[in-house]
């Protein structure tokens, strides 16, 4: 631990915590900085002028990030006969139905993503406590409830990344790794950042989308400049 926080004492020297970056100043501050013995993953936090205390102001929803995650996602998918065989050929981890239930009820927790056919869910809706707390109940309005569960699958092996507001208004995600090209991330930021944007709910009043962070894991956090971001987009606003 000390020798991660004199890491991060050092990378800290040179950035300017009071000055919001330009998107790819900032990622080049954050690429040059990410010296841990792994590669690091770039994250963006979002700070968002919703209470979600107030169900018109939740934000949730899954972004495609056009250049991936970098990061392997484990895929267990509920469904049988056919459906099972596209899901298993479409490169899922995991693929069954009673079976898997029962796994997953005795402690089998070893995947990243949980998607169903639309049959499936009374199967899975017994699964509401375990998957639930852990962001893993496959929802409809996420796209991981669907009849075509082999594409569910390709998209969240292919860098699909969920989202979902957190207390004090706050969002994050992961969005590359500091090994991606500075143009990819700065791809994959705008198009979580886009997303975020579409989904603003009814309920948001005022600024919705009031700060950006970026960060690096074991690195330190930058302040990014919305604009070079967005481009004026409405619904940021």
């Amino acid at each position: 631990m000390a020798k991660v926080a004199k890491r991060l004492d050092e990378a800290r020297k040179g950035i300017d915590r009071d000055r919001a970056y330009l998107l790819g100043e900032a990622i080049g501050l954050l690429r040059d900085r990410a010296k841990a013995k792994f590669d690091e993953t770039i994250e963006i936090a979002m700070k968002l002028g919703v209470d979600p205390r107030h169900a018109d102001q939740i934000v949730r929803g899954m972004v495609q990030l056009p250049n991936g995650t970098g990061k392997p996602v484990r895929v267990a998918v509920f469904a049988r006969a056919d459906k099972a065989q596209e899901a298993t050929d479409a490169g899922a981890d995991i693929v069954g139905a009673d079976d898997l239930a029962k796994e997953i009820q005795e402690g089998r927790l070893d995947f990243d993503r949980c998607i169903a056919s639309p049959d499936m869910m009374a199967v899975v809706g017994r699964l509401g406590r375990i998957l639930g707390p852990r962001g893993l109940m496959p929802n409809p309005k996420l796209g991981t409830v669907t009849p075509d569960v082999a594409g569910a699958v390709r998209a969240a092996k292919g860098g699909s990344v969920e989202f979902r507001v957190e207390k004090a208004g706050l969002i994050h995600g992961g969005v590359g790794k500091a090994s991606f090209p500075v143009d990819q991330l700065e791809e994959n930021v705008r198009a979580f950042v886009d997303a975020i944007a579409k989904a603003k709910p009814s309920g948001a009043k005022g600024t919705y989308i009031r700060k950006v962070m970026l960060s690096s894991t074991q690195g330190p956090s930058v302040w990014v400049d919305l604009g070079s971001i967005q481009d004026a987009t409405p619904a940021a606003a």
